[in-house]
């Protein structure tokens, strides 16, 4: 599979990163000199300097044999243009466009049914505050993602004394819960993600992944002595793009919300386009601000500056004022392992949701969703097992998949089934996969339809 990358920033970078490892044929364009050397120092990809809009740079990298191009610039005119281009040069090649402005949101489905036939636009703001969301759903969790419209969800939580299952052996967890049991299949323990077999004990400080139902999440929370309580107020740190956005769905939901941002101009500019929010102008880490307006009855404080060190620092002060929980933004993977060691659990990375809106879209087989956990180095996705994939029709136990891989759900209609090694995959199932890094290649073989199938 080639792909070509338009933009060599933070996303072209971890995009051409990712498919790097996967042996995939990546060609990354950029006209920063700078950039270009980053990726080629870091990344065994080919690269070209030129603009990714251009006809001629993106003839000579190859459009006509490529099957995707993503266009990931941080200009959304370039990203639109490239498109363009591309489509005139090789119609066959699918195109993905990054468009940040809330001025095209209301435009996607128009340039993908005309000219320049865009196959998926991302928003990475956009798919930043469905995270965030999602984390609010379950403020006690530090990972939640959901798939089938919401009807299955997985779900991140660190493991600590209290927990009743802490020190328990997974095969004895069906004599110590009764009732829905969610499936654990996966532990990171001291940044070292482990598949854990029946022998794998769950200890204090693992940060543990499993998978439930809608319907039982807080049955499976109740397990892990959690629970999901409501959030009803919520302060943001920052009047970004990104918190108009957020503030926006929260009214939508009737949360009582409150904005804190520096800038007078910007202050005005949102407090015009909001109806409900509060917007302050201040300094989101002057603790007498904070107390002022409450502090210690907010549910949930949400960093959002452009500072990845104010952020983390506003966060740990909310947190010893009295806030009951925070969401930090964080654009430095560097910053990850440390987040819990200092006291941060519930991240949030802009790059990291863009990567997860792309991948689902350059996955071979019928891949509808796909989300990366621990940075990169695992992947859960949801697809579709058609017919003639090597998948479908005997017990899983007899599928030939790779170390490192899980069948976690199959849903057939509305059936939720948690798999044992006898479950017969059937045409057409939704399935979730958990899959290491290293073994996505040869999931991919696994769902693609054989070519007898034509």
């Amino acid at each position: 599979m080639k792909i070509l990358i338009v933009g060599a920033g933070e996303v072209g970078f971890h995009i051409a990163s990712h498919l790097a490892r996967e042996n995939k044929d990546v060609v990354v364009i950029d006209h920063n000199m700078d950039a270009i050397r980053r990726v080629s120092d870091h990344i065994d990809v080919q690269t070209m300097i030129g603009l990714g809009s251009s006809p001629e740079i993106l003839d000579q990298a190859g459009i006509q044999e490529a099957e995707i191009m993503l266009a990931v610039t941080n200009s959304d005119e370039t990203n639109l243009v490239a498109c363009m281009v591309t489509d005139i040069l090789s119609p066959s090649t699918k195109k993905l466009a990054r468009v940040r402005s809330a001025d095209y949101d209301h435009y996607s489905e128009l340039f993908c049914s005309n000219p320049p036939h865009i196959d998926t636009v991302i928003n990475p703001e956009m798919e930043l505050v469905k995270t965030i969301e999602r984390l609010m759903s379950v403020p006690n969790a530090t990972d939640v993602g959901e798939f089938a419209g919401g009807r299955v969800k997985f779900i991140g939580i660190r493991l600590d004394d209290s927990s009743p299952l802490a020190g328990a052996r997974l095969l004895d967890l069906p004599e110590r819960i009764k009732g829905h049991r969610p499936l654990i299949f996966a532990i990171i323990r001291e940044e070292v993600l482990i598949v854990p077999s029946g022998k794998d004990r769950l200890l204090p400080g693992d940060l543990i992944y499993f998978i439930t139902d809608d319907d039982h999440l807080a049955e499976s929370l109740r397990h892990f002595n959690m629970y999901a309580d409501p959030i009803r107020r919520v302060m943001i740190v920052g009047g970004g793009r990104i918190a108009l956005r957020l503030a926006k769905r929260l009214e939508n939901k009737s949360i009582h919300t409150k904005i804190i941002e520096k800038r007078n101009d910007r202050c005005s500019l949102i407090a015009g386009k909001l109806n409900r929010t509060v917007v302050l102008c201040g300094d989101g880490s002057d603790q007498a601000l904070l107390k002022e307006e409450n502090i210690q009855d907010t549910d949930m404080v949400v960093t959002l500056t452009d500072e990845d060190e104010t952020n983390i620092l506003v966060s740990l002060l909310a947190k010893r004022l009295g806030a009951r929980k925070t969401i930090t933004k964080i654009s430095k993977f560097s910053y990850f392992p440390l987040m819990h060691a200092i006291g941060i659990d519930q991240v949030v990375d802009p790059r990291l949701s863009a990567v997860n809106s792309i991948l689902q879209h350059i996955r071979r087989g019928k891949v509808l969703s796909s989300v990366s956990i621990r940075g990169e180095d695992a992947e859960i996705m949801e697809a579709v097992a058609l017919e003639t994939t090597d998948i479908v029709g005997k017990p899983l136990m007899e599928v030939a998949f790779p170390k490192g891989v899980l069948v976690t759900t199959i849903l057939r209609g509305e059936k939720v089934i948690i798999p044992t090694g006898r479950s017969v995959v059937e045409p057409n199932d939704r399935i979730i996969i958990f899959a290491r890094r290293e073994a996505i290649p040869k999931i991919e073989k696994i769902l693609a339809v054989k070519l007898e199938y034509f």
